[in-house]
């Protein structure tokens, strides 16, 4: 059974910076592309950064591109977003998944951990 626990979430100020971690169990880690995810209130869920199992190419949203980035351990199965000068519009629920490759559909997701950035 696939399994996917994020941690890591929490309030910090604007401009600080935070790490959210993904453990994953259940399945060969290297084989997928792992995401991350989020979804403010009120908002539709956004894709903020995957890393590829083809060629550990990196992608971000616009919106994170410059501040987050996505980097995994494979010894440890764990996935991470590193947040770098948050922002209160980065306040959200910050979710991983997994997929076939980035693009493709994610079929798998964790539960989910709150960030909270005060202004």
């Amino acid at each position: 059974e696939v399994q996917l626990v994020e941690s890591g979430g929490g309030l910090v100020q604007a401009g600080g910076s935070l790490r959210l971690s993904c453990a994953a169990s259940g399945f060969t880690f290297d084989d997928y592309a792992k995401g991350w995810f989020r979804r403010a209130p009120g908002k539709e869920r956004e894709a903020v950064a995957c890393l590829s199992n083809i060629d550990g190419s990196t992608y971000y949203a616009q919106s994170v591109k410059g501040r987050f980035s996505i980097s995994s351990d494979t010894a440890k199965n764990t996935v991470y977003l590193q947040m770098n000068s948050l922002k209160p519009e980065d306040t959200a629920a910050y979710y991983c998944a997994v997929a076939d490759y980035c693009g493709s559909n994610y079929h798998s997701w964790g539960q989910g951990t709150q960030v909270t950035v005060s202004s």
